[in-house]
């Protein structure tokens, strides 16, 4: 009886403990646990992701039109950042994430409309599903405001906002689940680490789409129309750059190795890019431009997302530059060949640059050029051609889509501020607003 009473002690626990485990033990089961490693970091990587639109892409935008529309842009990328939230969370999250059931190679399902289920115990891998949801959500945001630049200084701001609510439901959430999540571009076997087809060729085609259908700014090209403060361009350039990181690496969803390595092949392939963009620019006007080297930093970045988690150090390096190269002879020569309007270089930079990056990934992804390596038994022509047709189906898909909406828009409410409000500029005729007080 005595040694009965000091063992129970000691036993008690144990059978407490066995009974917790017994489930796991019985079927060898393991527990999804929050790492706290992990959550620190894409929290972080969150916060860097919205901090690449405002302020970054909006002080990048801000700089390069004329002083009469500095409030316009970014009163449209701060608008789109907090309508793309609440669109996200009401119903594009549980359209993309989700699984489909007979629609699932399309579309998602509508489980999660309005968030439901998510708790704070909700957990997404090795962090909380409300952290994932959130990094995806600052993906959802910088993606239409991307487009903003190709349509500055003369589209309404009621269009705008219909633009992009539209744009966001049927093109950005299907593709999104086509790549990501388990639709058929990623049956397919495409590469897309941390958005080439969903964020850059997307955004750069309806760009490209919208410059067409407004039709080009009042004097252009004859009338000069500099940026008007490239102090904030290179502030904005320079954020875009920190915060992609959070971009690239945290697209890996945990603190590791391949975080780590998406980190490093980001700082040098954008790194390559503006130089050679600077170079490029030198070469064929005799001078070097801030203007050149801050946009051959964003080619850059553009170019290595989508190999961001399979490329290696070298193969970073190539895809900086060609993806600088090209998207400089479309911004530079192309877009002057055949006469469009894209004011801010959406189309030559995020579309050309997305689409040289998204096809070099299956090249720089073979363990042969220091990548980590295709899937067993694909080749790296047969990885070339699967990316090609991803972004064929991108280009096709999104650029059909975003036509019908703005020619949707374009016959109802109307796209385009009219003559007189262009030459007083969208700060006063939008928003009855100064950007600066003379």
């Amino acid at each position: 009886m005595v040694k009965s009473l000091r063992t129970q002690p000691l036993i008690r626990p144990l059978l407490a403990a066995l009974l917790t485990f017994a489930p796991l033990l019985a079927f060898g089961q393991e527990e999804a646990v929050i790492d706290s490693g992990d959550t620190a970091w894409m929290l972080t990587a969150t916060a860097l992701v919205l901090f690449m639109t405002i302020p970054g892409l909006s002080l990048f935008y801000a700089g390069l039109v004329r002083a009469k529309n500095v409030l316009s842009v970014l009163m449209q990328c701060f608008a789109i950042t907090a309508a793309m939230s609440l669109l996200w969370a009401i119903y594009g999250y549980s359209l993309a994430f989700t699984d489909g059931g007979s629609t699932q190679s399309f579309i998602g399902g509508l489980d999660k409309l309005f968030l439901a289920g998510m708790t704070v115990d909700s957990i997404q891998g090795t962090i909380p599903e409300s952290v994932y949801m959130t990094f995806q959500m600052t993906f959802a945001i910088i993606t239409p405001a991307l487009i903003v630049g190709a349509f500055a200084e003369r589209m309404k701001f009621s269009a705008m906002l219909i633009f992009m609510a539209l744009w966001f439901t049927l093109v950005y959430v299907p593709i999104w689940h086509w790549v990501w999540g388990g639709g058929w571009i990623a049956e397919m076997g495409a590469l897309d680490f941390a958005g080439g087809t969903v964020v850059h060729i997307n955004a750069g085609i309806a760009a490209l789409m919208a410059a067409l259908v407004l039709g080009k700014r009042k004097g252009y090209p004859g009338t000069a129309m500099p940026p008007h403060n490239l102090g904030l361009t290179v502030i904005g350039a320079s954020m875009l750059w920190v915060g992609w990181f959070g971009f690239n690496a945290g697209s890996e969803l945990a603190a590791d190795g391949t975080a780590g390595m998406a980190m490093t092949v980001t700082q040098l392939a954008t790194a390559t890019a503006a130089l050679t963009w600077m170079f490029a620019e030198w070469i064929n006007h005799g001078k070097p431009s801030v203007l050149g080297i801050a946009t051959g930093a964003v080619a850059g970045l553009v170019a290595i997302t989508p190999a961001s988690g399979t490329a290696g150090p070298m193969g970073a390096i190539m895809i900086g530059f060609a993806g600088a190269l090209f998207a400089f002879i479309a911004s530079t020569k192309v877009k002057r060949w055949l006469g469009y309007d894209d004011s801010l270089d959406v189309w030559g930079v995020h579309g050309v640059a997305g689409i040289v990056g998204a096809i070099l990934t299956g090249v720089f992804a073979d363990v042969s050029l220091g990548g980590s390596g295709l899937a067993e038994g694909v080749t790296m022509g047969g990885q070339v051609w699967v990316q090609f047709l991803s972004v064929m189906a991108t280009l096709v898909y999104g650029g059909l889509v975003s036509l019908i909406i703005l020619l949707i828009i374009k016959a109802t409410i109307g796209l385009r501020v009219t003559e007189e409000q262009e030459t007083e500029g969208l700060d006063l005729s939008q928003h009855d607003e100064r950007g600066y007080i003379l």
